[in-house]
């Protein structure tokens, strides 16, 4: 008989920014930079454990959110 790995039972809400709103920021695997807007997390229900988190970036000047894991982001040179 195969075991089966079931994932717990999460839920998302707005995680605390590391940065203000509005930070400029780079996503260190692709290299792009852009303005953080928010981060979203997912916890268990019956624990409250941070399973992820995950940043939105905008790029500066308007465009397309993207969004990268949190571990992911860092300051972008030249913010002071």
């Amino acid at each position: 008989m195969a075991l089966t790995h079931e994932k717990p039972p999460t839920m998302l809400s707005h995680g605390q920014l590391p940065y203000p709103r509005g930070t400029l920021v780079t996503d260190v695997e692709t290299e792009r930079t852009g303005e953080l807007q928010g981060v979203i997390e997912e916890r268990t229900k019956d624990g409250d454990r941070v399973v992820s988190r995950t940043a939105f970036i905008r790029p500066r000047g308007g465009g397309v959110e993207w969004e990268a894991p949190f571990t992911r982001i860092r300051p972008a040179d030249g913010n002071g």
